[in-house]
């Protein structure tokens, strides 16, 4: 059974009755005499620029439209290739021809974007409920380009960005790097600030450690048990060769956990 776009669009917890799939095609002028339109090297801001800004007509674009819109580029005559998913947070202008909507991109589908190829049935359409396009066949997922390691001293991951760091194939220079290193590292709890201080060392590198706190949230801390990972944030504050002694290394995480007063005003019980 050949794949489609449904299931995919399903898998992100989008509900069909909450977005629409819209396929931008290059053109210099938007149909009504609007705003320019896009080409083949618009900025990521100027299709969403364009994005948000739609017709007054209903019989051009929805007088309701749903919360989500699934955004394709023309690729040929018969197909489409992901562009991202965005947000709309309400319409926020209305000069009685052009409607400005609030939009955010969305982490939807972010694994996908440039990379899901669909064909696209009604090339005269190009806009329509996400149930209609839910048919339309996956004509290929491209390989991830990879993304270049920032290097240690410029990593700061969320932890929606650490489980991608951890499983996606675009990181795998990231994952080859963290497993050279062992050392110590900071957690933030962006809610409060709060801080725990933590180490990799022995048989234990920096991925290894990473990797469990991307499986289960807190990494078996007793300190980071109860808490929402979704507000964390990693990074390094010192690697190590792993020939070092752990007692370097011990030492050098009691130091952060001075400087940082993780214990008293952080999340460190020792």
């Amino acid at each position: 059974m050949a794949l489609t776009l449904g299931p995919i669009v399903l898998d992100t917890g989008i509900d069909f009755s909450d977005a629409l799939v819209i396929r931008h095609a290059y053109v210099r002028e938007h149909e009504d005499s609007g705003p320019q339109g896009i080409h083949a090297d618009s900025t990521d801001a100027e299709i969403l620029e364009y994005t948000r800004n739609q017709s007054v007509n209903p019989r051009r674009f929805p007088a309701d439209p749903p919360r989500f819109w699934v955004v394709f580029i023309r690729e040929g005559g018969d197909q489409a290739r992901l562009w991202s998913v965005v947000e709309n947070r309400g319409e926020i202008a209305n000069d009685g021809v052009r409607r400005v909507f609030d939009m955010v991109v969305s982490e939807h589908l972010a694994d996908l974007r440039g990379r899901l190829v669909i064909g696209w049935r009604s090339p005269r359409t190009w806009w329509m409920r996400a149930a209609t396009a839910a048919s339309y066949p996956v004509m290929g997922i491209a390989d991830a380009e990879p993304v270049p390691f920032p290097g240690f001293d410029r990593l700061v991951l969320d932890y929606a960005q650490l489980q991608a760091v951890m499983r996606e194939h675009r990181y795998a220079s990231w994952r080859t790097a963290l497993s050279s290193v062992v050392g110590i590292y900071l957690i933030t709890d962006t809610r409060d600030g709060r801080h725990y201080v933590g180490k990799a060392d022995g048989e234990e590198n920096i991925r290894q450690r990473w990797s469990i706190y991307a499986t289960n949230g807190h990494g078996g801390n007793v300190e980071l048990r109860g808490l929402d990972p979704s507000t964390f944030r990693y990074s390094l504050l010192r690697v190590f060769d792993p020939s070092t002694p752990t007692s370097a290394i011990d030492a050098s995480e009691s130091h952060f956990k001075v400087a940082l007063d993780s214990r008293r005003h952080g999340l460190n019980r020792n």
